[in-house]
C-alpha cells in the first residue's frame, strides 16, 4: 500500500509543479549537453520534444516562454562557452542558432495554440452535453415517458457523475457504500444516480437489432443517458474518424431510434436540440 501511495504524492507533486520542474530539466539538460555531447548542434533538435510538450500540457503562453528561455540559454552557452563553434555572435553562429531558435519558438506557440482550442472545444461540448441533459429532463416531464421527480433529479446526478468519470466499478462499489442514509435528499440522489450509471454500464450488451429496445428491461433514465450520452460523443473528434456536426450527430442517433435508442428520448432530443424531425425518424414511428 505504500508504494501506491507514494507514487500518488509523487504524481501530485509533480502536475502541482510542472513549470517549475520543466525548467530545472530543460536547464539540466543543457547542462549535461553541454558538458557530456560532443556533437551539441545535433541535439538541439531535441529541445522541439519538450516544447511540444509545455505547448500541449501548459498552453501557448507557458510554451513560448520556455521557448524564449531555452533559446537564451542556448545563445548564452553559445556566447560564453561556444557549441561546436567559435564562442561569440558572429555571421555564422547566427545563422544556425537564430533559424532554431524561431521554429523553436513558433513551434511552441502553434503547438500551444492547438492545445488551448482543442480544450476549449472539449468544454464546450461537455458543457452542451449536460445543458442537452438538463434540458431533455425537463422535457420529458410533460411525455410519456412520465419521470418522477426523484428519477429525474436521480438522472440529473448521474450525468455529473457519468461526466466525471464513474465508468471505473470500484468508484461505484465507493459510492453504493458511502450512501446508506436514505433520509437524506442527496444521499438518495447518489444512491439513485449509482444505479443508473451502473445499469447504463450494461446498455450496449443488451441493446442491438434483435429486440425492439421497449422491450428490454432497461429503465427510462438508463435510455435517456445512453441518448445524451451518444450525441455527446458522436460530437468529439476520436483517432479513427472527426467529430461529426451537431445535426449529423442528431441524425446518428436518429437511426438507432427503436432499436438502440428509445423512441420517446431521441424524440425528446430532438425538440431540444430545435431541429424538426426527420424523414427517416418518421418512418421509424410508422414502422
Amino acid at each position: 500500500m505504500a508504494h501506491p501511495r507514494a507514487l500518488e504524492r509523487a504524481k501530485s507533486f509533480f502536475f502541482s509543479h510542472f513549470e517549475r520542474i520543466f525548467v530545472v530539466l530543460l536547464f539540466a539538460s543543457m547542462l549535461i549537453i553541454h558538458y557530456f555531447v560532443d556533437e551539441k548542434l545535433a541535439f538541439l533538435s531535441f529541445y522541439y520534444l519538450p516544447i511540444i510538450l509545455a505547448g500541449f500540457y501548459g498552453g501557448r503562453r507557458f510554451a513560448v516562454m520556455a521557448g524564449v528561455f531555452l533559446v537564451s540559454l542556448v545563445f548564452f552557452f553559445q556566447g560564453v562557452f561556444g557549441l561546436e563553434l567559435l564562442p561569440g555572435f558572429y555571421l555564422g553562429a547566427l545563422l544556425t542558432l537564430v533559424p532554431w531558435g524561431g521554429f523553436l519558438i513558433l513551434t511552441g506557440y502553434v503547438v500551444g495554440v492547438l492545445a488551448e482550442d482543442r480544450a476549449r472545444r472539449l468544454t464546450d461540448i461537455k458543457n452542451a452535453y449536460l445543458a442537452v441533459l438538463e434540458m431533455l429532463t425537463f422535457h420529458i416531464e410533460s411525455t410519456e415517458l412520465k419521470l418522477s421527480e426523484a428519477e429525474i433529479e436521480n438522472l440529473r446526478v448521474a450525468a455529473l457523475l457519468h461526466e466525471v468519470g464513474t465508468r471505473d466499478p470500484r468508484l461505484l462499489k465507493l459510492l453504493s457504500r458511502a450512501v446508506t442514509d436514505e433520509a437524506l435528499p442527496v444521499a438518495r440522489a447518489m444512491r439513485g444516480a449509482a444505479e443508473i450509471i451502473a445499469e447504463y454500464g450494461h446498455y450496449y450488451e443488451i441493446v442491438g437489432e434483435d429486440w425492439e429496445i421497449d422491450a428490454l428491461p432497461i429503465p427510462v433514465t438508463a435510455k435517456v443517458l445512453a441518448v445524451a450520452d451518444a450525441f455527446e460523443t458522436l460530437q468529439m473528434p476520436t483517432p479513427v474518424r472527426p467529430a461529426f456536426p451537431k445535426w449529423s450527430a442528431l441524425e446518428e442517433v436518429e437511426k438507432g431510434s427503436g432499436r438502440t435508442f428509445a423512441r420517446d428520448a431521441v424524440k425528446a432530443l430532438r425538440n431540444v436540440a430545435g431541429r424538426p424531425e426527420s424523414a427517416s425518424s418518421a418512418e421509424l414511428k410508422v414502422v
